[in-house]
């Protein structure tokens, strides 16, 4: 079948108005439910993978079990995921693998979702590439292979970003296509699951913790859930939006990159206050205090123009004839 055909194809197959749909919501939230399980649990099976008051999550060697299990995990419910669009929905396999955010690979769907996600962070790229002085290693790419280099880093950067959009999106997101959920209330509730498989850092931070309070811990737990519920939000209907599972990955990515950004006390400095005393040598004498009250301004400022930025162009910047639904919103 022409590419054409196949894309007008798919869009007759997820707009047709069936009189009963493939699965039942209920059956799309079971079966949602089991996936997070299968993410998770294996965490907690396997001794080196299980949580330790005295190995450390950071480990290596538990980075890397983790690893294992969860790719093992992501690949057993593709395939599942797989298998249902076939059989309840008929799906051959390019539509499946359209389903799942797979295929097509869509380069200006990917840089303009990217760009939205930059958008969003122009605040802190402005404090960490202009006041802390990082925008050199941007341009020769230091930091990112020195990040790279390390476990902890593959993890944060590679390894969470892909397991978690494959699960998270690939995997739970057509469930719920297939039970014809409203595409709104796909981006506010299936995130949920994303946000619930977060929650068991609450035993593991306990554990690694016993000093904290359980207020203080439950607090950290629950502050968790919001902001990985809040990103799930819009990685979904990013997912929606464009039918590309490397997008969300790439825009996950960068947001593990950014972290949190700061709401709150002054713009410091992370320059060098001069050249390397020694050839060869880093200069570790840096900025200590906060830089003049105009940094502080201009990154606040940036702050809330990337967030008006990002309101205005979200519907612009994420459509595509590669949508795996239709909203109603302001660019229809």
């Amino acid at each position: 079948m022409a590419p054409v055909g196949l894309l007008a194809r798919f869009r007759t197959l997820i707009s047709k108005d069936y009189d009963e749909p493939a699965i039942s919501p209920q059956t799309a939230a079971f079966f949602s439910v089991l996936l997070t399980l299968v993410y998770v649990v294996p965490f907690y099976v396997n001794p080196t993978t299980r949580p330790s008051p005295t190995l450390s999550r950071d480990a290596p060697s538990v980075i890397r079990a983790r690893i294992r299990a969860v790719t093992l995990s992501c690949i057993i419910s593709s395939l599942a995921v797989l298998w249902l669009l076939n059989a309840k929905d008929n799906a051959s396999l390019p539509e499946a693998l359209r389903f799942l955010g797979w295929w097509p690979v869509n380069l200006v769907d990917i840089a303009r979702s990217l760009l939205l996600t930059a958008i969003l962070f122009a605040g802190p790229l402005f404090e960490r590439g202009v006041a802390e002085g990082e925008w050199r290693e941007w341009v020769w790419g230091n930091r990112v292979t020195a990040v790279l280099r390390s476990w902890i880093g593959w993890r944060n950067y590679v390894a969470g970003p892909i397991t978690e959009e494959v699960m998270f999106r690939s995997a739970i997101v057509p469930l719920h296509l297939l039970a014809k959920v409203d595409p709104g209330r796909i981006v506010f509730v299936a995130p949920l699951y994303f946000g619930i498989a977060h929650v068991h850092h609450f035993y593991e931070f306990r554990l690694t913790h016993p000093d904290t309070s359980v207020i203080a811990a439950l607090l950290r737990s629950v502050f968790q859930f919001g902001y990985t519920t809040i990103f799930g939000w819009y990685a979904t209907f990013l997912y929606l939006r464009t039918g590309s599972l490397l997008a969300v990955i790439l825009a996950h990515t960068f947001c593990n990159w950014c972290g949190l950004p700061r709401l709150w006390g002054r713009v410091e400095a992370g320059v060098p206050l001069g050249p390397p005393l020694v050839k060869g040598k880093e200069n570790n004498d840096v900025a200590s205090g906060p830089l003049g009250l105009g940094w502080t301004v201009a990154y606040y400022a940036l702050l809330v123009g990337g967030a008006v930025g990002f309101f205005y162009a979200l519907w612009p910047l994420t459509d595509s004839y590669n949508a795996l639904a239709s909203f109603s919103g302001p660019s229809k």
